[in-house]
């Protein structure tokens, strides 16, 4: 560590956290796995320590990083030998029959890949959604269900492309970049692209190291006001402001997905505190045709993400709470772009995200008036609005140029 002191003469620390990874503090040992079947989407709540072993699940101790678990995942869509992934793993005799029955014979479902001339952008629960044209696909947020039989529908891993040319994350959040399901896809995805930390600071940890360390090798590392060019348009990068309890945290990005002219605005938990920031958006970018915003305007007490970082007092942990915009920072933005098509998001409410928010909604709730408010001023404006759940497929009407 450096010993420093801030802005007003405060003492602070900055971390050479990139070291971490080289000392004995980074120990893959410890890194594992639970395999289980699952019949539900009763699971335990992610912050919750230890996952014991049980009669029910596989626990594989394998780092990260392991390209077995590759090999794992890719058996999906790939067949091969048990024998073979069984070894690879090494899987220990006495847990060998168990994890026979996660397989099967049975040939998976063939994915239909998207040969449209449109743009088609897919909900896959929460904040996660996959922007698609005939020729490339954009991942935002993944965070992917599971199938089994149940009475929500649900697009999972299978109705995804067998690559991921762009996943992006938002923030560094376990809703917004959740491990199970980033390790699951890291066979498929060619690129990551992540907003840039502040370095050495404990509260905002660096993506580019943790993801190049679990064995991703392409990261793309965005700041603020830059551009990522794509096939047929670009990526853009702005900042946006709350949702961590007003900690200087650096790495959160909002994203403009611009193809062939057709925008679509990915907010995630933006809370539009200060309008004048959408204003010098819209100045450099105009009006937009899509726009998914996050409406969990009440948010969890600073301490649920960050309470082991330092000491806060109970009415400033309740005061300075995770949180995203509310009916009138939403439809500021609304009206600021001009939006042709609203979606409210990343509201938890999926039951395969409940271990991850713990969020239960009822009509009552706050964030269902705000929300509901949002939809019905838009609806009245003749906007297409609608609070997401479960799946949903939007089809542009703009015909996407093929490049010569």
């Amino acid at each position: 560590m450096e010993l420093v002191y801030n802005e007003n003469n405060q003492p602070s620390i900055r971390i050479q956290e990139a070291l971490l990874y080289h000392s004995k503090y980074y120990d893959t040992s410890i890194q594992g796995f639970h395999m289980q079947l699952l019949h539900d989407d009763e699971r335990p709540f992610v912050f919750s320590t230890p996952r014991l072993e049980e009669e029910d699940k596989v626990l594989l101790n394998i780092p990260f990083k392991s390209e077995a678990l590759d090999e794992l995942f890719k058996m999906q869509r790939v067949p091969q030998k048990l024998s073979y992934i069984t070894e690879l793993l090494g899987i220990p005799e006495k847990d060998q029959e168990l994890f026979a029955s996660f397989f099967t014979e049975e040939s998976p479902r063939i994915y239909d890949k998207y040969e449209g001339d449109f743009i088609r952008t897919r909900y896959f629960g929460h904040a996660c959604i996959l922007i698609e044209t005939k020729d490339m696909n954009i991942l935002v947020d993944p965070c992917i269900s599971y199938q089994y039989d149940s009475e929500t529908r649900r697009q999972t891993i299978a109705d995804l492309p067998e690559t991921i040319d762009y996943a992006i994350i938002t923030h560094n959040h376990q809703d917004h970049i959740l491990l199970e399901t980033m390790l699951h896809l890291r066979h498929k995805i060619k690129n990551v692209v992540f907003p840039r930390n502040r370095s050495g600071v404990i509260v905002d940890p660096s993506l580019k190291l943790m993801l190049r360390n679990i064995g991703f090798e392409n990261v793309i590392e965005m700041d603020q006001m830059e551009d990522l060019p794509i096939p047929g348009g670009k990526i853009s990068c702005f900042p946006f402001y709350g949702e961590h309890g007003d900690l200087d945290v650096y790495s959160k990005l909002g994203y403009l997905i611009n193809i062939a002219g057709y925008k679509v605005m990915c907010l995630a938990d933006s809370n539009n505190i200060e309008p004048q920031l959408y204003k010098h958006v819209h100045d450099i970018h105009g009006d937009i045709d899509v726009l998914f915003l996050g409406m969990e305007c009440d948010g969890a007490p600073i301490s649920w993400v960050y309470g082991s970082y330092f000491k806060i007092d109970r009415d400033k942990d309740q005061t300075r709470r995770l949180s995203g915009s509310n009916y009138s920072a939403g439809i500021d933005i609304v009206k600021r772009f001009n939006c042709k098509e609203v979606y409210v998001y990343a509201m938890g409410q999926e039951p395969w995200v409940k271990y991850l928010t713990s969020v239960i909604y009822t009509d009552e709730s706050n964030p269902i008036i705000q929300s509901n408010n949002l939809l019905e001023d838009c609806k009245g404006q003749g906007i297409v609005a609608e609070r997401l759940f479960g799946q949903k497929e939007i089809l542009s009407g703009k015909e996407v140029l093929q490049e010569n």
